[in-house]
């Protein structure tokens, strides 16, 4: 019996891979894309149950990859009770989406389009080929599926260690199949970082090639306008933030260690030049505003010789930076003879504001009405246009307070796990784009500067971070509960650390001045037409 013209063209289109995707799916795989499909294919096809880690940049590509290769093999299995098997880190959205993509992805394909259907739960169906995408929350009931083509675990890096093993592994375990991890790079703690060290130590060991990591210039390389998003991103946040580091150049990062490191504390200070002299009142057009780290109102209590004593003086102060805040060429604060200019890559830079602080005031064990007052004053004295006010418990009252004293430019920010972990990231992009910038001050002029400066200096070295497991990418930080200056002996805390990065509140708003309103004269058409009539 003859084939049909419509099975003669699924025949060719199935038995050629790369063309199925091109003709079919009428989308061409760029290089990186296609190695890793060939890859993947190659070892289904031939039960050869490899296990590959692939590590693309963010938005480069790979789930497109991944519903592609999904797509023929269900295409090509069709008639087969073959099953896949894929793994997300949450139901909600990273499950859905990749069910969405594959739907969408079939919709288009013009061979298979409309043979596609969803069953009961997760779990698609091509004829007699299945596949069933799955929840890798910790919390996910998914003992008992099997894998018996391919065992995919996408953002691998967000799903635990522990999770896999237990119950993910065993899906894939009796059947011999293919399995690939796919992410983004982040720590070597992770399952995507101990699987990455597997299949090297394979690779090393047999030569066949299991590992694909890819970073943002093997994509700039092939995409124009993923070179412009990554300039961008770099211009935000820094080439040595954490985040750029994991998602656009597949570099791992510590799980734990100091969060500010010689270099990056290098990228925060003036090394050279002239000594800064603090302006002793507002510059003309300069924008100034006021950073706010609260401590515990502490009341004292009496000691044996009767004097006042704080009940707890070994806690935080509270702290306030005062930041002039600058955009892209414009000068920094300074004595007015001294200018200092912002290192200026694009235009994105340009729109970034740059931080440099002016003066710091500390209170320890100081009343909330006597703060109010202080604060609100310095706000008052300095036009300072925003107020980022630590607004957690106690600073809960002062800061409702200041917003009463100085209405439409408090901004309250209140501390919890999330927050603090945001906090973090967006300081932490700040610093790496360059945009904190710590002037060099005279250490007989300007004592009390030198020391405040000094001992934020000590907090940063002292300050650690950790990075906690699953989706979130949550970090904790701050300086260790009874860590101590190495010279001196005395205790640190991090109240100079968190005042600065409170400035991270500031990046979004709107610094546009309100200029004086200009009146151009006109002429009087009244007295052209004088004498006339």
């Amino acid at each position: 019996m003859t084939d049909s013209p419509y099975v003669k063209t699924a025949k060719k289109l199935l038995r050629e891979p790369l063309l199925f995707v091109n003709a079919a799916s009428r989308i061409k795989l760029r290089n990186y894309q296609r190695e890793v499909f060939e890859a993947v294919i190659d070892s289904v096809l031939l039960n050869k149950g490899l296990t590959f880690v692939v590590m693309f940049p963010r938005q480069s590509g790979k789930n497109e990859l991944q519903a592609q290769i999904e797509t023929y093999l269900l295409s090509l299995f069709s008639q087969l009770p073959v099953e896949m098997i894929k793994v997300s880190p949450t139901l909600q959205p990273q499950a859905l989406n990749a069910m969405r993509r594959l739907e969408r992805t079939v919709k288009k394909n013009i061979l298979v389009s409309g043979l596609l259907h969803k069953e009961a739960g997760a779990l698609y169906r091509m004829c007699k080929a299945s596949i069933t995408f799955l929840s890798g929350a910790p919390e996910s009931n998914i003992v008992g599926a099997t894998a018996s083509a391919l065992l995919e675990v996408d953002e691998a890096q967000d799903v635990l260690i522990d999770k896999f093993d237990r119950d993910i592994a065993p899906m894939a375990a009796s059947t011999h199949a293919t399995r690939v991890f796919w992410g983004t790079a982040w720590t070597s703690q992770t399952l995507l970082g101990r699987e990455l060290q597997a299949a090297r130590q394979a690779e090393a060991a047999d030569g066949i090639r299991r590992v694909f990591t890819r970073s943002a210039e093997d994509v700039c390389a092939e995409v124009p306008a993923y070179a412009r998003h990554v300039q961008e991103v770099i211009a935000r946040q820094g080439r040595d933030h954490p985040l750029v580091r994991t998602q656009y150049f597949s570099e791992e990062i510590d799980s734990q260690g100091g969060m500010f490191p010689p270099e990056r504390i290098a990228r925060m200070t003036l090394v050279a030049g002239d000594f800064t002299v603090p302006p002793a009142a507002p510059q003309p057009a300069k924008r100034y505003a006021l950073l706010l780290d609260v401590a515990g109102e502490d009341e004292g209590v009496r000691g044996l010789d009767g004097k006042l004593h704080l009940s707890n003086p070994a806690r935080d102060a509270t702290a306030l930076t005062m930041v002039e805040v600058s955009f892209g060429q414009e000068e920094l604060s300074t004595t007015g003879e001294k200018v200092i200019h912002t290192p200026v890559e694009n235009s994105h830079a340009l729109r970034q504001p740059v931080y440099s602080p002016v003066r710091r005031w500390q209170w320890l064990g100081t009343d909330h009405t006597t703060l109010l007052n202080e604060i609100r004053r310095i706000a008052l004295d300095w036009h300072a246009q925003a107020v980022v006010v630590d607004a957690t418990g106690v600073g809960a009252g002062l800061a409702s307070f200041l917003e009463n004293a100085l209405p439409g430019r408090v901004i309250p920010f209140v501390f919890n796990a999330a927050s603090k972990s945001r906090l973090g990231w967006d300081f932490l992009a700040v610093v790496d784009s360059h945009r904190w910038r710590e002037p060099r001050y005279s250490p007989e002029l300007q004592a009390a500067e030198v020391s405040h400066q000094a001992e934020f200096l000590r907090q940063l070295r002292a300050c650690t971070f950790s990075v906690s497991p699953g989706p979130e990418q949550h970090i904790r930080w701050g300086v260790p509960e009874g860590a101590r200056d190495e010279q001196a002996g005395t205790l640190l805390h991090d109240d100079w650390i968190l005042s600065a990065a409170l400035c991270t509140l500031l990046e979004q708003r709107d610094w546009t001045s309100a200029a004086p309103a200009l009146i151009v004269q006109a002429a009087d058409p009244l007295r052209e037409m004088e004498g006339k009539f």
